[in-house]
């Protein structure tokens, strides 16, 4: 018994130190990324918690306070949203304190970049805490997760936006034959890979002898933006490139068939209902890896503007002469305290608590019921006209985003 509390004293010692060392090695560039590995730390937990805290809240009185006690389901659920809405508050409030940040001198730069061990242990007590919290708050956060998903989804819509044209304006800024032969060749096997996608979404979700018309809309409409797409990026008039058109076809196509797959898997359209568990598999793994990666390509492209809510000051370093000569030490130091912050730090937080909300619905099937088997995931009506608008409004944005600059040439697009 003495060696066990012995061995358990080492243990734990071992991994305050480990803890610590990891801590004190965040430095003011590795930052954002430390913030997002807190958050794939929250999605790591919500996907434990749901798989194995129900029995243990079943037995909680102020949860488990009905005349009935609810399905297992419904504890796995409020066990993915309880630790939705502590990680929720966390950033948002963070979100709150660094808004007006417009230099490195305010003193809550120091705390966008500083101070992780007492903001993770702050983290580890929201989570806690939102498991004491009543019922009725967990059911009002689960109805504005969904309003807070759908601007999520916008937000991934604009970013991949601008990554698309970015990509497109760094291979053409080469104007060399190469890349314009590249361009030419990411862009066929895109639509390729569209059409043969396009292909496979008929035979999957259209099968023989079913009245499959809803899906059929579907699929007939994306390929319909496709061909609206490349219809106006050739338009002499607009000029457009037709490497970004490809993506953003894939992606659609993509969706489609995210909503598609999200179908009731006792539905007769939907062609995968033989491969329930192993597709809810997939479509997690999957689900929750473009989560992460979509927050961490936020988090570096909310840096790159300065403008929203956090707009940098107009001063530059040094404008202001100090009342006393410095030396050159600490005339550099002032320097480097006056420099403006390189991205609003409330809109980079305000990208973790959208994204903690999608994360929240994406595991619990936007809050419908999980099937029969308890662990199918993101499956339901709710899911699949998610997953179809959001293919709609990329195409809207899209569309959008060719056509403004001839229509409002004297505005700055």
């Amino acid at each position: 018994m003495w060696a066990a509390s012995c061995l358990a004293s080492c243990c734990a010692a071992c991994a305050c130190d480990a803890c610590r060392t990891v801590v004190s090695g965040i430095s003011r560039r590795s930052a954002r990324i430390a913030y997002c590995g807190l958050f794939a730390l929250s999605l790591i937990v919500s996907w434990i918690l749901r798989e194995v805290a129900a029995p243990l809240m079943e037995k909680l009185p102020w949860i488990n306070h009905f005349h009935k006690t609810p399905n297992r389901e419904w504890f796995e659920t409020d066990a993915v949203l309880r630790v939705s809405l502590g990680n929720f508050l966390f950033f948002t409030i963070l979100s709150v304190l660094m808004i007006g940040v417009k230099n490195q001198r305010d003193p809550r730069d120091g705390l966008h970049h500083g101070g992780w061990m007492m903001k993770i242990i702050c983290w580890f007590i929201l989570v806690i805490l939102m498991f004491f919290v009543p019922n009725e708050i967990i059911s009002f956060y689960e109805s504005i997760s969904k309003f807070g998903s759908g601007l999520f989804l916008l937000v991934q819509v604009v970013l991949l936006l601008d990554f698309v044209h970015g990509w497109n304006d760094k291979w053409v800024g080469y104007d060399e034959q190469f890349w314009y032969v590249a361009l030419f060749v990411v862009s066929l096997v895109c639509y390729l890979a569209t059409f043969g996608f396009s292909g496979l979404l008929f035979h999957w979700f259209t099968p023989s002898g079913q009245d499959c018309g809803l899906n059929t809309f579907f699929i007939v409409m994306t390929l319909i933006l496709v061909v609206l797409f490349a219809v106006v990026v050739l338009h002499p008039a607009v000029g457009g490139s037709i490497l970004p058109a490809s993506v953003i076809s894939l992606y659609c196509m993509y969706l489609c068939y995210s909503g598609l797959a999200s179908e009731p898997r006792d539905y007769e359209c939907n062609g995968l209902h033989k491969h329930s568990k192993a597709i809810s598999t997939g479509t997690l793994t999957l689900g929750l890896l473009t989560t992460v990666l979509s927050v961490v390509y936020s988090a570096v492209r909310a840096g790159s503007s300065t403008t929203l809510l956090s707009p940098p000051s107009s001063p530059r370093a040094g404008a202001g002469k100090p009342l006393l000569p410095l030396d050159k030490a600490d005339e550099q130091e002032e320097k480097e305290k006056n420099k403006p912050v390189t991205y609003s730090y409330a809109f980079f937080h305000i990208i973790f608590s959208l994204a903690s909300m999608y994360s929240a619905m994406l595991l619990t099937g936007w809050s419908t019921s999980v099937g029969e088997s308890g662990k199918l995931v993101d499956v339901g009506w709710p899911s699949v006209w998610v997953r179809i608008l959001t293919g709609w409004a990329t195409a809207g944005l899209y569309i959008w985003s060719l056509v403004a600059p001839f229509l409002f040439p004297e505005r700055e697009f």
